[in-house]
């Protein structure tokens, strides 16, 4: 009997909770066993029996009274989800301590048992907290980021019969309990909770900000999800803990308490330079930047293999991170509209300044290394000499002239690679730099719109025939009173509080959309490299010098050499310029051009405009020295309209450029006339 009660208690420990059931079972088969067998037999008592074999004679608690409370810490607790009387009852086991320990004192008077239990509740009162913090910060991350999905896939999932959040969880009751009593202490559950939630806090962003350094520039979208669901559950969590503030966990995650450059701005510039620049292609039609299938110009990045992270570090939980990299995967292999916005919200003013800035640092490589030297080496390569053929010549005429001039151009070996990828990376940087103001700007709107009502900047009210607008716009300031941030804390707050009142008034209202332009600083700092003897092409001459047609010195002649090469239209099984560089390079090309004054010229003087002019008179379509004139043709015209928007968007900034500097004079000279002959 000793045996059969010492094996049911001994496999009830083997298993979890859940066998105390069947332990039940086991001791009343024994009862009704030991009751049988005492009609012939003297057997001890049953109940002296179960003690024996509990281990509850010399101690307070037996096997399986301290079983119990160590599944409901290291099983039940982290496992099993809450109820209505798990969360109330959950400490209650503690007080098995309290009593071991008042009868280790006061009955056996044993200090060495004070001690053993001692020890027993400072391992398994670590282990509570532990799994109690583990199991909160999963369920309000599984929260924030359920709260954050979109609706119509929860409201699909949901009519599917599928969760897509972590479950109910009753832990505000818990997250209250500030005085434990415990072995004679009150211990603050809640600050031991905090403190645990706040390291997880903190690995949770730096697992964001690592997981966005091992991959490429589109991971930004992905980064600011886990920023943004981190913030949520520090929002929902700090309703019952004291946690740090979210930004400076931010701030030091990214390393930028003491840094002047937090990790993701550095691995932002370090993706655009090694990666961006050299590998993408930029599309107008889709206003994207794509990666080139094609030829790869540049050696290949190599990043550090992405570490394995746990689900509560990322979305929470397995079942959530399914839909979030489903929704994040749609914005790999681009960089688009989201993503600058992305960059624009997580680096601010600083980080995209400093962005730029080391941009242009490249840009003025380019323009000073690579290019100059092709430049020089194309310079010398084209014809001294090269008119305008007259309309007599036909198209053909036209096209087989100009061939026969740029023929050192077009079979020059490094034109079609080196050279054109050098200007591809140069035009992606001007590309960036604009886009990336358009994406500044519409952030500050934003903000700037949704500050109106608490600056009193208040729409004009519709007036109908008779009413006076005056006396609305009167009655609607009256009604948004109480919103007037500076006015109500002048009025009720203190000295200090009314300046900081109107610093923060005024750093909301002075935005870069105001006023100020990024991209035209840009172009200033690009049109101070061309200026430098570093850059052998000088700029256009004043305006009233005489027009030099033949002459090919300039840049803009040079461009039209390389505009003639890319529009030769290439076989079927050949890549062309499109495909392999996007259109910054012909950003980068129409942007020299407008900074040194060459676009009129350009535009008057272009052998591809040329052909394609006398071509709409003649309308021959042949085949001249192994080129279709009608393909080329089509191709003169689609970049022709693609060069006018560009310069038509630099002209806008470069005129207000202009018109900040001061009014530019022009001369006018009245024509000749003819001499007089006196007759005598």
């Amino acid at each position: 009997m000793h045996r059969a009660l010492d094996a049911a208690v001994a496999k009830f420990e083997a298993g979890d909770i859940t066998g105390v059931v069947e332990l039940e079972g086991l001791i009343s088969v024994n009862r009704l066993c030991h009751k049988l067998l005492s009609r012939y037999l003297t057997l001890d008592e049953f109940e002296a029996i179960l003690r024996e074999s509990d281990h509850g004679v010399l101690a307070p608690y037996g096997r399986i009274t301290l079983h119990v409370f160590w599944e409901l810490n290291y099983d039940f607790l982290p496992n099993y989800c809450y109820n209505a009387a798990t969360d109330r009852y959950v400490l209650y086991p503690l007080d098995l301590y309290n009593d071991s320990a008042q009868y280790a004192l006061t009955v056996f008077k044993k200090q060495f048992l004070y001690d053993e239990v001692e020890a027993e509740v400072n391992l398994c009162f670590d282990q509570f907290v532990y799994k109690l913090s583990e199991q909160v910060y999963a369920h309000y991350k599984q929260l924030a980021s359920s709260m954050l999905l979109d609706k119509r896939y929860r409201a699909e999932c949901a009519a599917r019969g599928a969760s897509t959040g972590g479950g109910a969880g009753r832990y505000a009751s818990l997250l209250r309990q500030r005085h434990v009593a415990l072995l004679g202490r009150h211990v603050d559950l809640n600050a031991l909770v905090a403190q645990r939630i706040n390291a997880d806090m903190h690995r949770a962003l730096d697992a964001a900000v690592a997981k966005f350094e091992a991959g490429d520039i589109t991971g930004v979208v992905e980064l600011e999800g886990l920023i943004s669901v981190n913030r949520l559950c520090h929002k929902l969590l700090s309703r019952y803990l004291t946690l740090d503030e979210f930004e400076a966990i931010l701030r030091e995650s990214d390393h930028g308490v003491l840094a002047p450059y937090g990790r993701i701005t550095l691995h932002v510039f370090w993706e655009l330079n090694y990666d961006f620049l050299p590998n993408y292609c930029y599309n107008a039609a889709t206003d994207r930047f794509v990666k080139c299938r094609g030829i790869q110009f540049a050696a290949g990045v190599q990043r550090e293999r992405p570490q394995q992270y746990g689900h509560a570090l990322l979305w929470g939980s397995k079942q959530l991170g399914f839909p979030y990299a489903a929704q994040y995967a749609q914005y790999a292999g681009f960089v688009g509209a989201q993503h600058l916005h992305a960059l624009v919200r997580l680096l601010g003013y600083q980080g995209v300044a400093v962005v730029v800035g080391e941009l242009l640092g490249v840009a003025r490589g380019l323009l000073h290394g690579t290019l100059a030297q092709f430049t020089r080496a194309l310079a010398a390569a084209m014809p001294r000499h090269c008119k305008l053929p007259r309309y007599d010549y036909g198209s053909n005429g036209v096209l087989g002239y100009y061939h026969a001039q740029l023929t050192d151009i077009v079979q020059y070996p490094d034109a079609r690679t080196e050279l054109f990828h050098a200007f591809r990376e140069l035009g992606n940087i001007i590309l960036f730099c604009m886009l990336i103001e358009q994406a500044l700007s519409q952030e500050e709107v934003t903000d700037l719109l949704h500050a109106a009502p608490f600056q009193n900047i208040l729409p004009r009210p519709f007036t109908a025939e008779g009413e006076k607008p005056e006396v609305k716009q009167k009655r609607l300031e009256s009604k948004y009173s109480a919103l007037q941030i500076v006015q109500n804390v002048d009025k009720y707050g203190t000295a200090k509080q009314s300046q900081l009142a109107r610093e923060g008034d005024l750093l909301t209202r002075e935005r870069l959309c105001c006023g100020l332009s990024l991209f035209s600083v840009v172009l200033r700092r690009l049109r101070a490299c061309l200026t430098a003897p570093q850059w052998p092409s000088p700029p256009a001459a004043p305006q009233h010098a005489p027009l030099h047609t033949d002459d090919t010195s300039e840049f803009h002649r040079l461009w039209s050499a390389l505009q003639f090469l890319y529009c030769i239209p290439v076989g079927d099984t050949q890549f062309t310029v499109e495909e392999l560089f996007g259109e910054g390079l012909h950003w980068a090309g129409c942007t020299i051009i407008a900074l040194l004054g060459q676009q009129r010229r350009f535009e008057a003087l272009d052998f591809c405009y040329h052909i394609l002019r006398v071509q709409r008179v003649d309308g021959k379509d042949e085949l001249v020295k192994g080129i279709p004139l009608k393909r080329m043709v089509d191709r003169i015209r689609r970049f022709q309209v693609l060069n006018s928007q560009i310069f038509g968007v630099l002209a806008r900034h470069l005129v207000a450029d202009e018109e900040r500097a001061g009014v530019e004079h022009i001369r006018c000279f009245p024509p000749p006339t003819a001499p007089h002959h006196h007759v005598d």
